[in-house]
């Protein structure tokens, strides 16, 4: 289009005379265009007719909300841009007048594009001889804010905000289609809630619960008009600041402005330009450091909730994918942490050890038959602030790292990579259990002398007899003729060396891994070979690293009568739009579970370790003594369990479990594994399970095991 043709533009012709503007035939009208980048009247009508007639709406990024598992007391939130869709019904009057004022007072009368506002920003930026004034209406800068959004590459992105003719002339055709097929109020409520109003708040709900800690609905004229001065220029009408006058000034503007346009009275605006910004600020949590303070213990559940998020391929091809989708994508996601549960397990496991202790204590419940975590607590607090902790344990480390204690990050309980803590006897489980799977009754026999001369060949050590590895019993009362009842429950290493090499110790291995126990260390994984397993006599006195998370799930797997499901935190995961996820055919926040042990063997195993507690077995003797007698006096009700210590006390474990409930508690040093907790701490993990449990099934009914058929009792 020449400049003859665009002359019959009337009063604008003497402008375009002059060489200063081009124009462009749009939807029938003649609007001005700054040639901002200098190009040809003709180039920029080409551009415009290859510009596409719809604009693709990509979802903002919006804020991921996590929930405790009665789905109303929230743990943390993940965000990149803070933003929360809200209906423009859930909106205060005031807003909408408000942005309208601030931005495009013309906005229900034009088309997406506004001839009149280009050619007074045109003048204005022509006397002031540079850009002092813009022309983008409120519907033009909904598709900027749209095509920035939806950007997939850099160049996508800058492409969408760059100061070019191309960049306007596109948002301009966009407007103008996207008006066609939009209403008015649905234009105003997409801006509303993609617009950026500082302190990373994107958004009208986000803003109004950064700056006045309220929803958009409550908002008053003044937080409003407040408000939407800031879209202008969040930097320098933040007033957040200490010096209010920019922002009051800006606020001062959109009334006056909401006043010419008839949308309040003289009153109103009077009244509301006197009035202070009484801001009320709020800093919304955003991942796992910023839960709240009085509960700084859910940290170390929502780092296991972010670790898992990042393993699962629901929710995308990698794990930095599925981190970006979880701070973008707008889930609500109620967790299956119980806060009574946890406040519980805390509350224990600091009676016992504080957080000042170099030694971690902690704790972790599971519910049979869902796999669900209901708590996870450990004497430290979750934080990123290490510059007050104590001397490392590591004497040969003191003068290069601090201690993790009491503040740490560090994932004690399970779900990083820590390959966590030499379990001790509670591994005797996975040699019965693998006994018991091949076809061994309970009532098999050995007589456990004190020490035994193993077949298995190990290094030279105080447990080596020759070239073979001879373990022995920690006291002497508990030589002589045991069973798979006594010799459990009072945890006869000289029994339990020989249900190992009769039933195989790899056996024993694969038991462990088809309950769910990984291999983390060098040494553990090269020892669980099939070419090493069977020679790993030591295996079943817990030699080798577990999580409390694995324990508590093992124990859990007997509560469920064999049936194996997956650790898992949540309980609910639904999309940005209210639906429950779902991936190839089922709800990601599912159980899942399979059988794992024949419902016969676990109802064995369970028998055998109900005389570690002092509950005693319901199909066999357990020997006169127990373990942990504590447990059974403590909860008074149906409970079996394992208790563990390794060499020299390194570590002290108590794994138990009720049919409703299981835990599994531990006493180490993270920081150095050969650092002894001594015998003084050997009881406190059966304690704190026991509590624990105690506690959390108050007011239930007292569920009864169900004892093994007789088949898994007595030998033919």
């Amino acid at each position: 289009m020449t400049k003859t043709g665009l002359a019959k533009a009337g009063r604008l012709a003497p402008l375009i005379r002059a060489g200063l503007i081009a124009g462009l035939a749009i939807a029938g009208l003649i609007f001005p265009l700054v040639a901002l980048a200098g190009v040809q009247a003709k180039n920029g009508a080409d551009a415009l007719q290859s510009m596409p007639e719809q604009l693709t709406v990509v979802p903002s990024a919006q804020t991921t909300y996590v929930y405790a598992n009665d789905g109303k007391t929230l743990l943390t939130m993940f965000y990149e841009e803070h933003r929360k869709p809200t209906k423009i019904e859930d909106m205060s009057p005031y807003v909408l007048k408000a942005i309208v004022a601030s931005e495009d007072t013309r906005f229900y009368e034009h088309n997406g594009v506004d001839p009149k506002g280009v050619a007074r920003a045109f003048v204005a930026n022509q006397q002031a001889g540079g850009v002092s004034q813009g022309a983008s209406t409120l519907t033009m800068q909904y598709v900027r804010m749209a095509l920035r959004d939806g950007a997939k590459t850099p160049k996508e992105a800058l492409e969408a905000t760059e100061q070019t003719t191309a960049r306007k002339l596109r948002e301009m055709r966009l407007a103008i289609e996207l008006e066609k097929r939009v209403s008015k109020e649905e234009i105003l409520q997409r801006y509303l809630n993609s617009a950026y109003f500082g302190h990373r708040a994107y958004g009208i709900f986000a803003a109004s619960e950064v700056f006045f800690s309220k929803t958009p609905k409550d908002l008053t004229l003044t937080e409003a008009a407040t408000l939407a001065g800031l879209v202008k220029a969040p930097s320098a009408y933040d007033p957040a600041v200490n010096d209010q006058t920019a922002a009051t000034e800006r606020r001062n503007y959109v009334i006056d402005q909401m006043l010419k346009m008839g949308t309040i009275t003289d009153a109103q605006a009077r009244s509301a330009k006197k009035s202070r910004i009484k801001l009320k600020l709020t800093s919304p949590p955003n991942d796992c450091v910023s839960v709240p303070k009085k509960h700084n213990d859910w940290g170390f559940f929502c780092d296991y909730l972010r670790n898992w998020w990042m393993e699962q391929p629901a929710f995308g091809a990698n794990a930095q994918e599925r981190l970006e989708n979880l701070r973008r994508g707008g889930y609500k996601i109620v967790t299956s942490i119980d806060p009574k549960i946890q406040s519980s397990a805390m509350k224990h496991v600091l009676d016992k050890e504080k957080r000042k202790s170099v030694y971690a204590h902690g704790e972790v419940v599971i519910e049979p038959g869902t796999g669900r975590i209901k708590a996870m607590a450990v004497n430290r607090r979750y934080s990123l602030d290490q510059k007050n902790n104590g001397e490392h344990s590591d004497r040969r480390l003191r003068d290069q790292v601090r201690g993790n204690y009491p503040n740490t990050v560090n994932p004690l309980l399970g779900g990083g990579d820590m390959a966590g803590y030499q379990a001790g006897s509670t591994f005797k489980i996975f040699t019965m259990l693998a006994a018991l799977d091949e076809g061994m009754p309970l009532d098999t026999a050995f007589n456990s002398p004190q020490r035994y001369v193993t077949k298995y060949i190990t290094a030279p050590g105080p447990a080596t007899c020759g070239i073979h590895w001879c373990p022995k019993n920690s006291s002497a009362s508990m030589s002589g003729r045991q069973t798979m009842w006594s010799g459990f429950g009072k945890s006869v290493n000289t029994y339990f060396v020989q249900l190992e090499q009769k039933v195989g110790a790899e056996k024993a291995v694969r038991m462990a891994e088809r309950l769910g126990l990984k291999w983390r260390t060098e040494i553990d994984k090269m020892l669980a070979t099939p070419e090493h397993a069977n020679g790993w006599g030591a295996f079943t006195l817990g030699v080798s690293d577990a999580t409390p998370i694995e324990m508590a799930n093992v124990f859990a797997t007997l509560a469920a009568e064999g049936k194996y499901c997956e650790p898992i935190p949540v309980r609910l995961i639904n999309t940005r739009d209210g639906a429950s996820l779902e991936y190839k055919g089922k709800k990601v926040a599912g159980p899942r579970c399979h059988q794992a042990l024949r419902p016969e063997v676990a109802q064995a195993a369970t028998d055998a370790a109900r005389c570690v507690t002092g509950y005693g077995a319901a199909k066999g003797e357990c020997g006169g003594w127990s373990t942990s007698p504590m447990v059974h006096a403590t909860l008074r009700r149906p409970v079996a369990g394992k208790s563990g210590t390794t060499d020299s006390n390194r570590s002290a474990w108590f794994c138990g479990f009720t049919p409703q409930l299981a835990a599994a508690a531990f006493v180490a040093d993270p920081d150095n594994p050969d650092n002894t907790v001594g015998t003084s701490r050997g009881t406190i993990s059966k304690f704190t399970v026991a509590e624990t449990l105690k506690d959390a099934l108050k007011g239930l009914p007292k569920a009864k095991f169900t004892p093994p058929p007789d088949s898994m009792v007595h030998g033919d």
